[in-house]
């Protein structure tokens, strides 16, 4: 290992400022908010190219073999491979993504397209979400390229498109998978390079978008008895189905080991309703939100309990508690009920990562070494992307970018 790190050196400053200048340079063509901003890729991967092509079988200079897939115009994805020396053994790190979110120049006190060095710090839109870890990545590969070190594993780096938003398929790492250009990696640990952290991150959240409409009867606000009032019934109902959701998905065992933030939650984000005069109990209303479930519990279980409460509510609506001496949610005289329905968006599942590991085990060491000490952690912010790798067995383990090399 020492050998190693005396070929590879030290981390070149110069090169990877001048890099991510390049590259930061392109950050306002890369914004990813369709359909105003659809990111050009292709642009971060053309300072990419010319930094590596130099050392690839593509020039003869050297032994990098780079594949640049694209299956929509100017939105490329680029898989650079440094063979080894052993087959099938191989090491990858995958996720450097090359579009960024959208940034207002009005809300920056300096321009966040270009590169702009403060002290120690570098600034720009990108440095630390994704366009950062791309221009690191790259100096690594270059820097393999360069010393042609003897390494028994393959070592690849899969830049990709598309990842911050998803609105858009086909484009990015999902395509890469669907076309099966990913399947070697499934030899050896993955590590997923995104979001700016010194520590690695374990595990990460799924994600179930619910929607629930609520309808009641429309009445004058004068004559509250005369309604069935879907605002209220959403207030009681919504109250009753995430007692019940964490009675029965409570904190797991394994959310401690693993270090999250927090256990599985089922809350509500959105409320609407069609509108009308304050003096009028409109006649329905929706309540929507999410689950975000650590990946101890199944997606589907959750769905289909979450489809039950539902269901238990509505064949019981009389013994729902209620607001006021005239609050109720069943008109007998008129034979009307109220009644609420669930709906959800895609849902996706989290991921654990294989603590028994050689990634991990390495990763650790290289992260105490480098940072001083090791705190691994967890949050349930989803990433469907990688459960797509995970899914299709691949050994992976996702690590949020060390900042040295």
């Amino acid at each position: 290992m020492a050998d190693i790190e005396q070929i590879l050196g030290d981390l070149n400053k110069d090169s990877f400022v001048s890099l991510l200048k390049n590259i930061i340079g392109e950050s306002k063509y890369v914004q990813n908010n369709p359909p105003e901003l659809i990111p050009e890729e292709d642009r971060v991967v053309t300072h990419v190219l010319n930094s590596l092509l130099p050392y690839s079988t593509t020039t003869g200079g050297g032994p990098l073999i780079v594949n640049h897939v694209s299956n929509f115009p100017k939105r490329g994805n680029l898989i650079v491979e440094y063979p080894g020396t052993e087959p099938g053994k191989i090491l990858s790190f995958v996720g450097m993504h090359m579009d960024v979110v959208t940034a207002n120049p009005n809300d920056w006190e300096f321009d966040p397209f270009s590169l702009s060095i403060d002290g120690e710090k570098l600034r720009g839109r990108g440095t630390t979400d994704c366009l950062g870890h791309v221009a690191l990545v790259t100096e690594l590969m270059k820097k393999l390229g360069e010393t042609k070190l003897k390494l028994k594993s393959t070592v690849v780096a899969v830049f990709i498109a598309n990842e911050e938003n998803s609105s858009i398929t086909g484009v990015g790492v999902d395509a890469l998978v669907k076309d099966g250009l990913l399947n070697k990696l499934k030899g050896g640990p993955l590590f997923w390079i995104d979001t700016a952290d010194k520590q690695p991150c374990i595990g990460t959240g799924g994600m179930i978008p619910w929607k629930l409409h609520f309808t009641g009867k429309l009445f004058h606000s004068g004559l509250p008895h005369k309604a069935i009032n879907p605002l209220e019934l959403g207030m009681e109902a919504l109250k009753e189905i995430q007692s019940r959701f964490y009675k029965d998905f409570p904190p797991h065992k394994e959310e401690q080991v693993y270090g999250f933030a927090t256990p599985s939650t089922m809350k509500p984000t959105q409320w609407s309703y069609p509108g009308g005069g304050i003096n009028q109990i409109p006649a329905e209303c929706t309540i929507s939100g999410d689950v975000r479930l650590t990946p101890f519990y199944s997606v589907k279980d959750v769905m289909d309990k979450l489809q039950e409460y539902v269901d238990e509510i509505n064949e019981n609506i009389e013994k729902l508690d209620t607001r006021g001496p005239v609050s109720k949610y069943v008109l007998p005289e008129e034979n009307l009920r109220g009644s609420l329905t669930v709906t959800f968006n895609e849902a996706s599942s989290g991921v654990a990562c294989d603590l028994k590991s050689r990634g991990f085990e390495v990763l650790c060491k290289a992260t105490e070494k480098v940072v001083g000490h090791v705190k691994p952690y967890s949050i349930t912010g989803t990433l469907p992307l990688i459960r797509e790798l995970k899914v299709r067995h691949i050994s992976f383990f996702p690590f949020f970018m060390v900042t040295c090399l």
